[in-house]
């Protein structure tokens, strides 16, 4: 495909100084008076505004989604239609790590069955480390994205030529950082082993 790189160097420069600035919602900040389900839509909504504006208009949660959340037991009911902080902690979390593990890997991050406290202390841990990881994400897209960016001086070995290279860079990035994530999810309680000849890692 062809690309303008004078537009792609205009959007990523546009993302970066976005995703610098975005920042999850504080604990605190969170509301904890008991929200209606369509009320959650839009704090989510307004929460995790950092999708593209070309895809805003689809919806990245729904009712449905949320109701099987609950059903499945993957984040606490509400209590009376009712979702409270407790509810948009877990449903921020899910949101943005769903893109990259699956949810039945995810209730190994946050079990349904824990205290408030415990959920206070994990979703804190979590907007702290979303933090410092969008950081880091913004720097490595700077360095592979530098020929892009006009910024030669950074040259790294995985660094693309094109728009068509940093986008299968990325692809590939997530593809093996959510099998990485899985990976160590799973390895929870596990002995360590040393794998055999010829065995998978």
């Amino acid at each position: 495909m062809q690309y303008d790189n004078d537009l792609v160097e205009k959007k990523l420069r546009r993302w970066e100084k976005y995703i610098n600035e975005f920042r999850l919602p504080s604990w605190n900040d969170i509301p904890d008076l008991g929200l209606y389900m369509e009320q959650v839509l839009a704090l989510l909504t307004e929460y995790l505004d950092y999708l593209p504006p070309e895809l805003k208009d689809e919806q990245f949660i729904t009712a449905a989604t949320i109701n099987n959340y609950v059903r499945n037991r993957y984040m606490p009911k509400p209590r009376k239609k009712k979702y409270y902080r407790i509810h948009i902690a877990y449903l921020v979390m899910i949101c943005t790590l769903k893109q990259s593990l699956t949810i039945a890997t995810l209730t190994r991050m946050i079990p349904n069955d824990i205290p408030e406290e415990r959920v206070r202390e994990i979703y804190t841990a979590y907007t702290e480390r979303h933090r410092i990881t969008a950081e880091y994400f913004v720097e490595t897209v700077r360095e592979v994205a530098s020929p892009i960016l006009h910024h030669e001086e950074r040259r790294m070995a995985a660094s693309v030529d094109g728009t068509d290279d940093l986008i299968s860079t990325y692809a590939i990035l997530s593809g093996l950082s959510g099998l990485l994530a899985e990976k160590l999810l799973l390895l929870e309680s596990k002995p360590a082993e040393e794998p055999q000849e010829g065995e998978k890692a």
